[in-house]
């Protein structure tokens, strides 16, 4: 990413200057965990990327605050057809855009900017579709090419989507963060100027915060808008101070430099919520932390290869020492709390001696050779994965499987996971709209199974995928809460993954902030909060 300054060099201390008595502003400084790739979240599925584009756009429709409850964003009001395949939007009045550089909008939001921010993604054809690398992977990944029969402009306040086939999570599916929407002006604007590019580097939307400026592996500011459509936010400015390291979070926060932190190591919470400056917040996260299988690799195309390594590993123990008291051992690809999860499904036991037979089964009775990748970052469904994937490594040791352990810096570790680089790698997913499909489709579909796809075990099996794609299409809760726990059954089998933990997480606050909500989603959203003076 390139370097972008909008003004005049900023620093974490001088953005908390500007919260001083004198100007009587309140500034919030979140200690975000890493960089984004751009701010543009159609083209990204890292919760950096998420996080920084939240406060600048909005969708058609969008999550309450807190919840999974689908409410009215840029579009007011909705109307479906009966048979499920027309979705109708009436977009609100008077939406406006920001102003960025020498671009001030001629005009408020309205339908040409819907068409373009979904056609971009959709059409291979659109000026703007190769542009950050063109690789949508939620848009495709959950299968909305084939799903779109059209999108078309009503007037410019009303767009009709018409659907091939019903899809039971379409509208929540447009709440997730791959669904914001552009200015189709800008856009036209930085072309004009041979600058298109910078659509997603320095993002102009309509939401409660207006980007300011951007310093790679700093800072990022954001101002309020002041003629945001849902009022000014409490909030004057909003500032991310990049903060890789859990411990340098707290520190901060504990100095004065931060006032929210995410993702605390593990070790440290009990101690935390001892500080009375210090408000803990946790939840049940809605993810999993998974060892994904390459299976279009040898050995790993033998799903007896893939059930000795999850024999193989020591699962207490790993969850014990990598997540402490933050984490539960994990059988099912979703999280327990969400509907349509299979209790009665048995996890792999932990027993060398059957896992050693399982490979000698597979013509392997003396082991074989391995790379283990692991995250070099901390996420909300692994803390630590180098930790994890050395007590890996060392369990794995003892049946003949000898793991080299291999990482990449965060982009390029997805970018190669995706591509398929990978024999064995840690990896996981926070879910994103409160369906099973954004689990149980979007990661083990066989349409995501592609390159570049978020099936990162290239795992296509034809009896799980006409299940999870039946589910998606009926909208009765029952029948798809059968289709989803036949498909766990497949999954548990073939074991694509070595499912390991789903996380309770942690967010870190000063006392002085007011209204923070934990997102289910596990993104971090500002708008609403504020700050006691």
């Amino acid at each position: 990413m390139k370097r972008i300054m909008l003004g005049a060099g900023l620093s974490v201390a001088a953005a908390l200057a500007l919260a001083a008595p004198a100007q009587a502003a309140k500034t919030l400084v979140y200690c975000s965990e890493g960089s984004p790739e751009n701010f543009n979240p159609m083209v990204n599925t890292t919760g950096t990327s998420f996080d920084v584009s939240l406060p600048v756009y909005n969708n058609l429709v969008e999550f309450e605050r807190g919840g999974t409850k689908v409410i009215p964003g840029l579009a007011e009001s909705w109307t479906i057809s009966e048979d499920g395949l027309v979705y109708t939007f009436k977009l609100r009045a008077g939406a406006k855009w920001h102003s960025v550089g020498d671009f001030k909008p001629s005009r408020d939001a309205n339908a040409d900017d819907v068409l373009f921010s979904f056609q971009r993604q959709w059409k291979a054809d659109h000026p703007f579709h190769k542009i950050s690398g063109g690789a949508y992977d939620y848009f495709n990944d959950m299968g909305m090419p084939a799903l779109l029969k059209s999108i078309e402009k009503v007037d410019d306040l009303t767009v009709r989507f018409t659907l091939n086939k019903v899809e039971a999570p379409f509208l929540a599916n447009l709440a997730m963060p791959f669904a914001p929407i552009q200015s189709a002006e800008y856009a036209a604007f930085l072309q004009k100027k041979g600058t298109p590019d910078k659509l997603d580097q320095v993002p102009v939307g309509t939401g409660p915060f207006q980007f300011v400026a951007y310093q790679k592996d700093a800072v990022i500011r954001y101002k309020a808008f002041e003629q945001y459509w849902g009022g000014k936010a409490p909030l004057d400015n909003l500032v991310f101070a990049i903060t890789p390291d859990p411990a340098v979070r707290v520190a901060k926060l504990k100095a004065g430099e931060c006032h929210v932190v995410p993702y605390p190591n593990p070790a440290d919470i009990e101690a935390l919520k001892k500080d009375s400056s210090i408000a803990v917040q946790e939840q049940e996260g809605l993810n999993i932390g998974y060892l994904a299988f390459n299976t279009q690799k040898k050995p790993f195309d033998d799903a007896r290869v893939r059930r000795a390594v999850s024999m193989a590993v020591d699962k207490k123990a790993v969850v014990d020492a990598v997540y402490q008291s933050s984490g539960v051992p994990a059988k099912n690809p979703i999280p327990p709390t969400m509907w349509s999860y299979n209790d009665s499904i048995q996890d792999y036991p932990f027993d060398v001696e059957k896992a050693k037979k399982l490979l000698a089964d597979a013509g392997y009775p003396n082991g074989f050779e391995t790379d283990l990748w692991a995250m070099p970052v901390q996420r909300p469904y692994n803390p630590n994965a180098k930790r994890m994937a050395e007590m890996m490594q060392a369990d794995l040791a003892k049946i003949g499987v000898k793991a080299k352990i291999v990482q990449y810096e965060w982009g390029e570790y997805r970018k190669r996971l995706q591509q398929g680089d990978h024999q064995m790698a840690t990896f996981g997913w926070t879910g994103d709209n409160g369906d099973p499909d954004n689990f149980l489709h979007t990661l083990l579909g066989c349409e995501s199974a592609r390159p570049g796809g978020n099936n990162v075990s290239k795992w296509c099996n034809k009896e799980y995928d006409d299940l999870v794609v039946q589910a998606k299409r009926t909208n009765d809760i029952a029948a798809r809460t059968k289709l989803y726990e036949q498909a766990q059954v497949i999954f548990k089998e073939e074991a694509p993954w070595m499912t390991i933990a789903h996380s309770v997480v942690h967010m870190v606050l000063n006392k002085n902030v007011v209204d923070y909500k934990m997102d289910p989603f596990g993104i971090h959203r500002f708008n609403g909060v504020d700050l006691k003076q």
